[in-house]
């Protein structure tokens, strides 16, 4: 049979939307920053290769929803530049619907630097995000199966937050790399409110830190927690069992870039259909090894016979998959 996915209530995504820019440094960044220089950090990485692309958080789940055939509910914000990104996005399928436009700003911007072992240092401008409103009246609780609050202004993901809590809307917290944004409270209270946790290894450490918190003391708080890690996999933890996941096989890594949004809409497609977690997990690991083979977060398509073969060459099973339609 042909891999399907049944179309089902709409996925809440609320996330940047970001112009990215990438710059690839064929060599090490650790050749230029050690512990005796940071006092007096001065440097520059000469990058043989750079690109210019649509990116953003909450555009990059949403987009790999859609190739998953989801109808994503994009929430988010623009500036006065963001015209032809909510035209692309609506041209590729995806709703800009909830994407609002300030004129007074620039939208978001990310710099993002590779070395050639995958590390990253990124920044980044919210431009207009900073200034976004969560849409509270112009959204229908009875047609969101599940929601994720991917890294924006903080402000806005604690009302996400709350919002969906009041509504009994399952949504899952990333903070990803705003985690330094938020207080002790914020993250404290946004794993009260959430169904679940996401973050990669680094973000991991970084909210034990700040919190002074053990796994166990946010599994008391929050339902599970999945912990992304690169090549090495994903580990998922819920207060009865922790397991560990094997990451799929990539020929050639380009760009880890796009990774873990693909690896989220993996887990939320997954999530409104019921399945365990463990599944969406696969989806998503299967979907991240597509693209980090390219350069750029966006697949510009998606065979999802493959990606099924994937999950059922990397896991031995396969998914539980609904009738054809």
């Amino acid at each position: 049979e042909r891999a399907t996915l049944l179309v089902m209530p709409k996925i809440l995504v609320t996330g940047s939307l970001t112009y990215d820019l990438f710059f690839t440094y064929e060599g090490s960044f650790q050749e230029g920053i050690t512990r005796g220089d940071l006092d007096h950090l001065s440097l520059c990485f000469v990058t043989q290769n750079h690109a210019r692309a649509h990116g953003g958080t909450g555009a990059n789940i949403a987009w790999n929803l859609h190739l998953l055939h989801e109808d994503p509910l994009l929430v988010g914000t623009v500036g006065h530049d963001g015209g032809p990104y909510c035209a692309f996005l609506q041209e590729h399928g995806v709703s800009t619907t909830h994407v609002d436009m300030l004129h007074e700003h620039a939208t978001s911007t990310a710099v993002i630097g590779t070395d050639s072992s995958q590390r990253q240092i990124t920044f980044f401008h919210p431009g207009a995000d900073a200034k976004g409103v969560w849409p509270v009246s112009r959204l229908a609780p009875s047609t969101i199966s599940c929601a994720i609050t991917a890294p924006r202004d903080v402000r806005v993901t604690m009302e996400a937050l709350t919002w969906c809590h009041q509504q009994s809307i399952p949504c899952v917290f990333d903070p990803g790399q705003n985690m330094l944004c938020f207080t002790t409270d914020d993250l404290r209270r946004g794993l009260g409110l959430a169904a679940g946790l996401v973050v990669n290894a680094s973000e991991w450490e970084t909210l034990v830190s700040l919190l002074s918190a053990s796994l166990e003391d946010v599994l008391s708080v929050v339902p599970w927690v999945i912990g992304t890690h690169g090549a090495e996999g994903c580990r998922v933890h819920t207060r009865d069992e922790s397991l560990r996941l094997p990451a799929c096989s990539v020929t050639t890594v380009v760009d880890p870039t796009g990774a873990g949004d693909a690896f989220r809409a993996g887990l939320l497609a997954g999530m409104a259909r019921g399945w365990p977690l463990v599944d969406g997990c696969k989806l998503g690991a299967a979907l991240a090894a597509k693209v980090v083979g390219q350069q750029g977060c966006l697949l510009p398509m998606c065979d999802l016979d493959e990606v099924f073969q994937k999950v059922r060459t990397v896991y031995g099973s396969a998914l539980c998959l609904p009738p054809l339609s």
